[in-house]
């Protein structure tokens, strides 16, 4: 992945993902705050030119944009600060392609100006971050197309690096050193998880993603990321169905209580 150069100081950075479903389905699931909501993070769209995209990664890091086009269910562009207050300001482009097979291409493309390469590492890090986040959006419309959804997620941190985070963090589970198809298999003490093993990754930032069917038909992401001699440790969980609102405010507190005993975010 590198970024491209265009004319007049125009950079980018894409990247896409082959999705099931119809090009109205998977509008659905990248349009509108919902949809967005049940794969990537917290979000509200005002689905119209010159309304308000807020994405909330969590306390204190809310982002804003306003759409500048809008052409469902091919695409939308919204645009809106850069990645911190001297960073540039950036577009981003979501296209929706029809393919065969009822299936679509979704393709998101991050431009912005600038005379030099200062901040082309950092779009870098964040066109990578969409390969994780487009893996769930997959798994998503594969499986729990149309479903209402409820998401949560627990978040601690790790007092050393991070392949021994990681390793804290999955051997609960029976998932160390788990590739592609492995089961899930819970200690005694590790709260009620099943599922498999959907993808793994390794590199600069470890993570996990699993089909699971408790606590709820749905999706869960393992991850860990390097925060200098410490390790940000996190499972994500997205729940489809009727019951999904019910499943999350049931387990949450559990899920809570035993994250933050063995990973506090006070390191």
């Amino acid at each position: 992945m590198s970024v491209n150069v265009g004319e007049g100081g125009r950079r980018s950075v894409q990247v896409e993902v082959k999705v099931t479903g119809s090009p109205e389905q998977v509008w659905q699931a990248i349009a509108t705050g919902p949809g967005i909501s049940s794969w990537f993070v917290p979000t509200e769209v005002e689905e119209r030119v010159g309304g308000a995209v807020k994405a909330n990664f969590g306390p204190g890091m809310e982002s804003e944009s306003t759409i500048t086009q809008w052409n469902p269910p091919q695409g939308f562009v919204a645009e809106g600060s850069g990645m911190s207050p001297d960073a540039p300001p950036m577009a981003t482009e979501w296209i929706v392609e029809a393919k065969s097979g009822g299936t679509c291409v979704v393709r998101v493309v991050h431009s912005w100006f600038a005379s030099s390469d200062e901040w082309d590492g950092q779009f870098e890090a964040v066109e990578q971050g969409w390969v994780g986040f487009f893996s769930l959006l997959r798994l998503k419309l594969k499986h729990f197309m149309g479903q209402p959804s409820a998401a949560f997620d627990v978040t601690g941190i790790f007092n050393s690096s991070e392949s021994e985070g990681w390793a804290a963090l999955t051997a609960p589970f029976g998932l160390t050193g788990a590739t592609e198809g492995k089961e899930v298999s819970p200690g005694a003490d590790a709260p009620a998880l099943s599922g498999k093993v959907e993808v793994s990754r390794t590199g600069e930032e470890m993570s996990m993603i699993l089909l699971i069917g408790e606590p709820g038909p749905g999706i869960c992401q393992f991850f860990a990321v390097p925060m200098g001699g410490q390790t940000y440790l996190s499972i994500r969980f997205f729940l489809f169905g009727d019951s999904a609102t019910a499943a999350v405010a049931k387990v949450q507190p559990e899920w809570n209580r035993w994250f933050g005993e063995r990973f506090p975010m006070g390191g």
